[in-house]
């Protein structure tokens, strides 16, 4: 098992009282395979950032890898962390730096100091850097600087950091926000392979209903931090999406929904 969450509450980082997650109760089997779904602010980001123990709970179980994190010491809670791959929508990559440092940043948990310092100056195995770049159709900007990059170029480079990882799980928010129809499906179909091979858990994270439909056997649907339903594919209706983005703007495929207009505002595709 990956993760099970337990009547799971988390607050907001503001400093408010006001729960961003509510008494979630969600297991996830190790690689399993599912989208999250739901309005803008609905929780999906906070959640992610929990499971990658980025967030400390404020009431609830959380069970990783059948370990509690935070009963954990700092040094075991950090090993633990190596083991999960947290995917941001926007990357913190550092603007300056070349594609190849930025990617083979994903070794650093796993190098020791010399080579990690060493590998700033010359990259260690710009080779394999190279292999995830053109996974994601990235291979001619290796020696890049990630400022010439564009935001669907970083979001893609992020993820070829993603596959030179040894994580256990891939937590993925909104990995195909800045990218065209075709892109965005290489890019789910890269994921989705790189984690099938390694039986690796995939949590993903997507305002594109339809392709979370379309990928995902199981799709997990919040809204104000609360699951409102957690079913397989075929069994999430357009009704019960409706009722999900009821007054939000839902992107998808506009023959996919049958809803009123008053409903459901259908935007542009990707």
């Amino acid at each position: 098992m990956s993760f099970k969450l337990d009547k799971l509450t988390v607050r907001h980082l503001t400093g408010s009282k006001a729960a961003a997650l509510h008494e979630l109760d969600l297991v996830v089997q190790q690689g399993e395979q599912l989208a999250l779904i739901g309005p803008s602010g609905a929780g999906k980001t906070t959640l992610l950032a929990t499971l990658a123990c980025a967030h400390r709970p404020a009431g609830g179980g959380l069970s990783l890898f059948g370990l509690d994190p935070w009963a954990l010491p700092q040094k075991a809670r950090h090993a633990l962390r190596a083991r999960l791959f947290l995917a941001p929508q926007t990357p913190p990559l550092p603007p300056r730096q070349r594609v190849v440092t930025a990617v083979l940043a994903a070794r650093l948990p796993h190098w020791r100091l010399g080579r990690a310092l060493r590998s700033l100056f010359k990259p260690v195995d710009p080779a394999a850097a190279f292999e995830a770049l053109s996974r994601f159709g990235l291979g001619d900007k290796l020696y890049a600087r990630v400022d010439r990059l564009s935001g669907g170029e970083r979001q893609r480079c992020s993820l070829a950091r993603l596959l030179l990882s040894q994580a256990e799980a891939f937590l993925v928010d909104e990995p195909i926000s800045a990218l065209d129809p075709a892109l965005a499906r290489v890019t789910l179909a890269t994921l989705q392979q790189e984690a099938a091979t390694r039986n690796a858990t995939l949590v993903c994270s997507l305002h594109q209903v339809e392709m979370a439909r379309a990928h995902f056997k199981r799709i997990v649907g919040l809204r104000d931090g609360r699951i409102v339903f957690d079913l397989p594919r075929e069994r999430v209706t357009d009704a019960m999406i409706a009722a999900l983005y009821e007054n939000e703007t839902v992107e998808a495929q506009p023959h996919a929904l049958h809803e009123s207009p008053a409903r459901i505002a259908v935007g542009a595709c990707f």
